[in-house]
């Protein structure tokens, strides 16, 4: 492949003279690796490759930094692309966002066909919601440390239709929401057709668009957190501003959707602090103290309930820290590290979320003049320290820092390109609206075969233990996913293995060929306890293989 060398025009004489052979090498693998990009990912939106794509735009991005370093001039785009931006523009911005937000439904949908059923996390709350909507029906894998935002939303689903797909719509009315949120606050944030760039390149992101079909909070919640960022801005941007009133009232719905915006909402306040410094907040001393009150009566129902089950008003966001899944203090923070960016936001994504560092950078050295963009940038980078800390790490904790920093991403590469801002910028709008198939693809064919596989055969051993005129209690590795199709009750051996049974309840211990936290043969005789029992196997077509099922018979 032989390419045309790089000419630079000399300032004096008008003479061009030849680029240096490293910025020539880095412009043949800028536009080598961005070309492959854009092929590879159209190829995985019409299905012809799978797996996970290559992060090729992480080697094109410094490539292009490196060709374009120290030239004298910059030419204007190409005719034929700013006609094509140009004709591109006179579609408005809202025009582009309901696209969005149709293409967000149509992969919505597209994916349920390939997840079907409910999941371990959906499970624990459908159960929930299942409860309250028939009094009585077992909430299979509650526990008191979750919040109660999610059920309570499944329970209006499930009064419409009791099945797992009113559940599933939830999830989209609170994936539009988010998206929709993304670009009204982004919109003020930046202009109009950048904060379209901004939600298209969330969407296309394999760690948002993973959980787009789930019923699940963290979606929904990061919409809500995102308007409580932006009214902090709005109280120290617009003179006079009665923003800090409406603070509470996004917060407190985070909340109870997910307790976990705990750690989150530290995070922006710590950085609004940074950012604006103390004094600038203490000077709204009224309305701070007004804010201030309101979130915290918000709180007083769930701090009373938190006193009554755990004898303390703090009791259940320390039980929902103790429950996190991590190895150590800060495996969360290491696993963030070790993900970024790319698989938070792809290629594509993550390419913009390090121009928003760079952004961050820039902001920081000229404090004074861009304290809303160190806010934005100094949120995302405490909220994965805190988070991190707290708790273990999974992308879907840390949309909004993701959402952040791609808002400063997308502002920074505008102002960047200069003369190219509007070329560039289309041609990412483009290649991501390309992206979101393309991980669409990914998410249908590699990421939910294996849950889908396992659920196969829970299901099959739900609906033979389904429960009929008599309680009972299923004791398995999947308590809430066996709940939840079975009707019956259900716990893990740990659980059961602290309490007592209720009388007239027919126990049934559950064993899979290869599943997960079940008794050796010793423990598994120690919880018979020499009741008499009836076994039969269960062959399942999933992953886990053919079920044992131990029936304890009534004690003597």
């Amino acid at each position: 492949m032989t390419t045309a060398p790089v000419l630079i025009p000399d300032p004096v004489h008008g003479a061009p003279e030849r680029a240096p052979r490293g910025r020539r090498v880095a412009l043949v693998v800028a536009v080598v690796t961005t070309l492959a990009a854009v092929v590879q990912q159209v190829l995985h939106a019409v299905g012809v490759v799978g797996g996970q794509p290559w992060p090729f735009l992480l080697v094109a991005a410094p490539a292009w930094l490196l060709a374009v370093r120290g030239l004298r001039t910059v030419p204007d785009p190409p005719p034929v692309a700013v006609q094509a931006v140009e004709r591109l523009r006179r579609i408005p911005a809202w025009a582009w966002v309901a696209g969005v937000l149709a293409m967000a439904a149509a992969a919505w949908a597209a994916l349920q066909d390939h997840e079907p059923l409910i999941g371990h996390e959906e499970a624990v709350y459908g159960n929930k919601a299942r409860s309250w909507l028939d009094d009585g029906t077992p909430d299979a894998g509650w526990g008191t440390y979750r919040p109660v935002g999610l059920p309570a939303l499944g329970r209006i689903a499930l009064a419409v239709h009791d099945d797992v797909g009113a559940l599933r719509v939830v999830a989209l009315l609170l994936t539009l929401f988010t998206l929709t949120t993304t670009y009204l606050v982004a919109t003020r944030l930046t202009t109009p057709r950048r904060a379209v760039v901004v939600t298209l390149l969330l969407l296309s992101g394999l760690g948002f668009l993973r959980r787009v079909p789930l019923f699940l909070n963290d979606i929904g919640a990061t919409g809500l957190l995102l308007i409580v960022v932006y009214l902090l801005v709005r109280a120290q941007e617009k003179p006079g501003s009665r923003a800090l009133l409406a603070v509470p009232l996004p917060a407190l719905a985070a909340f109870y959707l997910r307790y976990g915006v705990v750690g989150t909402l530290a995070a922006v306040v710590a950085a609004a602090v940074l950012a604006y410094g103390p004094r600038t907040w203490l000077a709204q001393g009224r309305r701070l103290a007004l804010c201030a009150g309101i979130f915290l009566a918000g709180l007083i129902p769930h701090f009373l309930y938190a006193t009554e089950v755990t004898g303390g008003p703090l009791g259940l966001i320390f039980s929902a820290t103790e429950h996190a899944g991590r190895a150590y203090v800060g495996d969360g923070l290491v696993y963030y590290l070790s993900i970024f960016p790319y698989r938070l936001a792809g290629d594509l994504g993550g390419v913009v979320m390090a121009a928003g560092l760079w952004g961050l950078g820039a902001a920081v050295r000229r404090r004074r003049g861009d304290r809303r963009h160190v806010f934005l940038g100094m949120t995302a980078v405490l909220t994965f320290i805190v988070l991190g800390v707290a708790t273990d790490g999974e992308p879907r904790f840390v949309y909004l820092p993701v959402v952040l920093l791609t808002v400063l991403g997308v502002q920074t590469l505008a102002e960047a390109a200069g003369r190219w801002s509007a070329t560039v910028l289309t041609a990412v709008a483009a290649l991501a609206a390309v992206t979101v198939p393309a991980t669409a693809q990914y998410v249908a064919h590699d990421a939910m075969p294996g849950p889908t596989a396992q659920r196969v055969s829970t299901l099959a051993v739900a609906r033979q233990l389904a429960a009929g005129d008599r309680p009972c209690l299923l004791v398995t590795g999947y308590e809430p996913d066996l709940g939840w199709y079975s009707g019956c009750d259900a716990v893990t051996y740990g659980q059961y293995r602290r309490m007592v049974a209720p009388s007239g309840v027919e126990v049934s211990l559950v064993l899979f060929e290869r599943g997960r936290l079940q008794p050796g043969p010793a423990s598994l005789r120690r919880l018979i306890d020499g009741r008499a029992t009836t076994t039969r196997t269960i062959p399942t077509e999933g992953s886990l293989g053919t079920a044992t099922v131990i029936t304890l018979g009534a004690r003597s």
